[in-house]
This record gives structure tokens, C-alpha cells and sequence, in this order.
């Protein structure tokens, strides 16, 4: 995979310790996604500032391209809000606000503003975060400038999972994370998360922006599925036997046919294959790879699903709507079909869909349709409520 290089100088590490981790685990074994890195590139040179986000459902792949985006990139000051204690708004701010003065900010003789620390108010809103960028942007044509950033360089903000913030903790009507309304030129901000109404998005912007919907590029997600399933089998540096799978003994299922089988069960989905290609390599599956059985890592993950669908706990016509979605083996059903089918108040079975949208596929044509977001997670998840 190449990305197209940076105009950068910035040291590479301008992303904070408790994000290295993170961002060493995701990148790895990463193969593909070009044509994101390419709408990226073409909205950096189209626009002088704004937002890009990157949208899909949980196991799309998402945390992966931004965290390989921040490995290639050392313009990239990257935010995770899934680390645990880092979804507040206060979090996100107070470490930015300081990665940014001390990665970036060098102290000038003219310069009478000292930004570091930072202040103990530069939690309260945006407003520190706004100057900060600002007094950024002025000096990129500065020579010598104020800050490591070269003459017309970019400053990309990177924030994964931008859904998981707790939204009790902000004021009502108050941007996700006190992200600025208004951008100054050179600085954007890369943003990745799950599907939610756009009236509930939490974002006021008068700014550039675009939004890439993972699930409008399915013969991409295909092809790139197939090369990372296919990196996997490669008898490169271990032998292909240590993972499981020996494509020239007949007491195996011969390579391409495994392929071709995990490309569908996949339905595109990154976290389920690297769930499954684990348990392989493990043992955890007979030679028939009866891929009904669910492995430990892919079921702790469907039962952090499942502990958020359920919240507090589920009403009854939440009950009697997730017993259909998970009922439906063949395509979507929109909200008029499951009203007709538990005879309750389409309102409220529409408000329900909309509380679990992160979890559904949703598909808008004559009527817009939902269903959940993977196969295996609707039969795994019968199973819950039928218990």
C-alpha cells in the first residue's frame, strides 16, 4: 500500500503514548484501502481546510485506515476516543491542546503569548482549541515561523471513533468534542465513526467537508478483503502449515476454496475476519471450518454489541423488533414491515431503529430498509434473546 507522502516536517511521533499501542496494533497486517487514501488525498487538494469523515459499521475496518493514516503521515495528531477515560470532551481538548503546543509550538522572541502549559480554562469550549489552530495557520507562511511546521504545510487532526464520546457530559447543542465550528486554512480534521442520523450528529460546521460511507464501496471492500485473507495464507516468512492451512494436502480445504468461503461469510468485515483467521491458525476449527462456531475474541466482541443495544435494559417493542431483525435471514425490512409484524406504533419502532443504527445496515431505496449489520451477529444474537 502506498499513501501519497505528506508535506511534512513535523517529528513522527506527534500522536500521544497512550495512543502508540493503539495505533501499533490496528496498523498491522493492514493491505489495501487505496481508493480511501485516495479520496483523502483528493479533499486535501481540493480544499484549503475542513472535514473528512469515514463512516461504517463496527468491524469495517475504520480504526485500521486512520491508524496506518497516522503511521505514514507525521502531520497526523491522532485521538482515540474508544481508550478507556478518553470519550470526554475535557480529555480530548487537554490532550490535543498539548500535543499541539509541545509537538508543534517553538516559542518566539516576538511572541509574548506563552501557550504552555496550557490553561487550566482551555477545557471550557472550543475557544483555546480555535486560538491555537488560528495562531497555527498564521505562521505557516512565517519564515522563520513560530512553529515546526513548514511554509504551507497541512495540520490534520485524526479522531477515531468520534460515536463513543459521552454526549451526557456536553452541553446540549455544543459540538462533539468542542470541535470549531469555523477552520482556518491548513488544518482539517479526519474523523471516523459509526452510522448515526445526521440530525443527531452532534456537529455544527461551516466548514469543507466530505463524508465516505464504507458501505457504498462493496466491490472495493470485496477486493480488499480478498487480498488481506490472501496476505494471511502466504507461506511468507512462516510456513503456510503454521497457520493452519495446508493447500497441498487433501485432508484440507485446498486455499482458493477457503478464500472464496471466507470472502462470503466475511460480508466484508474486518474484525470478523481477523477473528476467524486467528481461531484458524489456532486450531480452534475441524478441517470442515464449521464457521458457525463462534470463536472466544469474535464473541467477546459481539457481547460488547450486545451490552450497548441493551443499555438499561430493553423495552417490550424493543424486544419484539430485535427478535425480528434477528429473524430475517434474507435482506432488510423497513420500518412500516416490522410495525405490521408486532402491531405496535411505527414512531416508536422508528425511534428504536434509530437508537441502534450503528449496529444495522441500512439501505434507502422506495423504503429504507434495515437489518443487522452481519450475518453472523444476527445468529449469534437470536441465541441472546431466546435464552
Amino acid at each position: 500500500m502506498n499513501i501519497p507522502p505528506s508535506q511534512t516536517a513535523i517529528n513522527s511521533a506527534s500522536y500521544p503514548t497512550q495512543f502508540q499501542q493503539v495505533i501499533l496494533e490496528k496498523s498491522q497486517n493492514f493491505i489495501g484501502r487505496e481508493f480511501i487514501f485516495t479520496a483523502i488525498s483528493d479533499f486535501l487538494h481540493r480544499h484549503k481546510r475542513g472535514y473528512f469523515t469515514i463512516v461504517g459499521v463496527p468491524g469495517s475496518g475504520k480504526s485500521a485506515i486512520l491508524a496506518k493514516y497516522a503511521t505514514e503521515n507525521s502531520n497526523v495528531v491522532y485521538y482515540n476516543a474508544q481508550v478507556e477515560g478518553k470519550n470526554r470532551a475535557e480529555e480530548f481538548l487537554t490532550t490535543v491542546c498539548t500535543n499541539l503546543v509541545e509537538t508543534l509550538y517553538v516559542t518566539s522572541l516576538q511572541d509574548e503569548t506563552s501557550l504552555h502549559p496550557i490553561p487550566d480554562n482551555a477545557t471550557e469550549g472550543s475557544w483555546f482549541l480555535s486560538l491555537l489552530l488560528q495562531k497555527i495557520s498564521d505562521t505557516r507562511s512565517v519564515k522563520p515561523p513560530a512553529y515546526r511546521l513548514q511554509p504551507h504545510q497541512r495540520l490534520i487532526i485524526a479522531i477515531d471513533a468520534l460515536d463513543a464520546i459521552d454526549r451526557n457530559r456536553q452541553p446540549l447543542g455544543s459540538n462533539l468534542f468542542y470541535l470549531p465550528r469555523y477552520l482556518p486554512d491548513g488544518v482539517y480534521f479526519l474523523l471516523t465513526r459509526r452510522p448515526f442520523k445526521r440530525e443527531k450528529s452532534g456537529l455544527l460546521i461551516e466548514a469543507p467537508s466530505q463524508v465516505l460511507d464504507l458501505s457504498e464501496y462493496p466491490e472495493q471492500n470485496r477486493e480488499d478483503v480478498q487480498a488481506y485473507i490472501r496476505q494471511y495464507l502466504t507461506p511468507s516468512p512462516s510456513p503456510q502449515a503454521e497457520r493452519g492451512v495446508e493447500s497441498g494436502d487433501s485432508s484440507h480445504i485446498r486455499e482458493e476454496e477457503l478464500i472464496a468461503r471466507l470472502t462470503t461469510e466475511s460480508e466484508n468485515n474486518f474484525m470478523y475476519l481477523h477473528h476467524i483467521l486467528n481461531a484458524i491458525a489456532e486450531g480452534f476449527y475441524s478441517e470442515a471450518y464449521q464457521f458457525d462456531r463462534i470463536p472466544p475474541g469474535l464473541e467477546a466482541y459481539y457481547q460488547q454489541h450486545w451490552q450497548k443495544i441493551k443499555g438499561e435494559g430493553l423495552s417490550d417493542v424493543a424486544l419484539q423488533v430485535l427478535r425480528v431483525l434477528s429473524a430475517a435471514e434474507t435482506g432488510g425490512m423497513s420500518t412500516k414491515a416490522i410495525t405490521q409484524i408486532i402491531d405496535e406504533d411505527e414512531y416508536d419502532v422508528a425511534e428504536i431503529l434509530e437508537n441502534w443504527l450503528e449496529f444495522l445496515q441500512q439501505r434507502v431505496g422506495k423504503e429504507t430498509t434495515y437489518s443487522l449489520y452481519h450475518s453472523h451477529f444476527r445468529v449469534w444474537l437470536a441465541k441472546q434473546i431466546s435464552h
